[in-house]
């Protein structure tokens, strides 16, 4: 049988934009690391109904299923009742669960409220998991082709519970399959162009499995091997993967979980470099990316937003005549701020940008999107013009991806 698992979490609050479902990433990578994959998750307020429609259905397709929370001591924590119902098995009182919850309370110089008992009541034929750091135990109900097991909610119990009791016999079950992954990070490439590039590479392959998840400006690829065992999988991944790298080549910026002003830091440090940036339309959020990374004070120098035609002659040293005759948003102007503030700063390099993001202020020549951006190293200065998709935020964010990858291709010239 191939194993495959699904994932509910229970909890009104959940479904709230204040709470994130982060214990299902965590559950997701381990299972993943014995062979096991995660084929659905889902969300479910503390309601009887909709959960016990979402277990049926899980129960009905896939082999395994994990439920997060509900197992506490209160009216809306159902998730053993449900259970209990879809399996047809008892609740039944454990006395050693209800001694220890009793000297959990009394050591702590608390009289035990009433309703803590419920969390003593187990599945009839389950397993308990132990929780060592809180008072809801964790279940597991093997039922014929199923196994359901049900975590605690608060990831200091959940996490400790699953690496202690759950990986153990998951990765029995797994029959020693691995999986290995791998990433890749491209920066100003459409989707579209780079589907079109590599998918007479990848659709040969069924394993490694290839995902392309497209955000503005990156496009990633990620791979996922499996083999019988990590040595396998790696091969498999290899083969592929150096398909791909040579395919893709200098649109690749990281083979990692790297962002992109991460690797220019990276190269800043290497090259013994520094930078400098002067910016119109992305009003400082290349300076914000780059100093984000911890330890960039060992190469950002200085960063000045010229917003004004007045504060791009004061800051970057752009002259009178040039805004002009060009206009602000112009390769001329990009290049004097890129040059400006590289000899202001003392940098190794300079980043000038200007442009219109939008909503208004866009013409016929110039619409909204237009983007220069100039890239002033000690070999010279270079400059393009962009045209970016989407509203204002889109189109600053794509302009400041936009210039990291110019300083990182200069960089890697160096």
């Amino acid at each position: 049988m191939n194993l495959s698992a699904e994932i509910i979490a229970i909890g009104s609050e959940m479904l709230t934009p204040r709470f994130q479902d982060t214990n299902s990433l965590y559950l997701t990578d381990q299972l993943n690391t014995v062979g096991i994959p995660v084929v659905m998750k889902t969300i479910v307020g503390d309601d009887e109904q909709y959960l016990e429609q979402a277990v049926r259905g899980s129960l009905a397709r896939t082999p395994i299923l994990i439920t997060i929370g509900g197992l506490g001591p209160t009216e809306d924590d159902v998730t053993r009742k449900v259970i209990g119902r879809v399996l047809q098995r008892q609740l039944v009182l454990n006395d050693d669960i209800l001694a220890k919850l009793q000297r959990r309370f009394k050591a702590r110089g608390i009289e035990m409220p009433a309703n803590n008992a419920r969390q003593a009541l187990v599945l009839a034929g389950s397993d308990v998991l132990e929780n060592n750091h809180g008072t809801a135990p964790g279940l597991w109900v093997s039922a014929e082709k199923n196994h359901v097991i049900l975590l605690p909610g608060p990831p200091g119990e959940l996490k400790p519970m699953f690496e202690q009791s759950c990986m153990p016999r998951l990765r029995e079950m797994g029959g020693g399959v691995a999986m290995a992954r791998c990433v890749f990070r491209t920066a100003c490439l459409a989707e579209s162009t780079l589907d079109a590039r590599i998918a007479p590479i990848y659709t040969k392959y069924k394993n490694p499995e290839t995902t392309i998840l497209g955000k503005p400006g990156q496009v990633e690829i990620r791979l996922t091997a499996r083999g019988k065992n990590r040595d396998e999988a790696e091969k498999l991944l290899k083969e592929l993967g150096d398909q791909i790298d040579q395919e893709l080549d200098e649109y690749i910026f990281a083979r990692s979980e790297q962002s992109l002003e991460e690797v220019v830091g990276m190269f800043l440090v290497l090259k013994n470099a520094t930078i400098a940036t002067a910016e119109s339309c992305t009003g400082g959020l290349i300076a914000q990316r780059l100093t984000d990374v911890p330890g960039s004070s060992k190469y950002f120098m200085s960063g000045v937003v010229c917003y004004s035609n007045e504060s791009k002659m004061e800051l970057a040293g752009i002259p009178p005549l040039l805004l002009e005759m060009q206009g602000a948003v112009s390769a001329e102007v990009a290049r004097g701020l890129a040059e400006g503030i590289r000899s202001r700063a003392g940098t190794t390099i300079g980043v000038g940008v200007t442009g219109i993001a939008g909503p208004g202020g866009g013409s016929k020549e110039k619409p909204v999107g237009t983007v220069h951006i100039a890239v002033a190293t000690p070999a010279g200065t270079q400059e393009h013009q962009f045209s970016f998709p989407g509203e204002r935020e889109k189109v600053r964010w794509w302009a400041s991806q936009a210039a990291l990858d110019m300083v990182r291709r200069e960089l890697m010239k160096m």
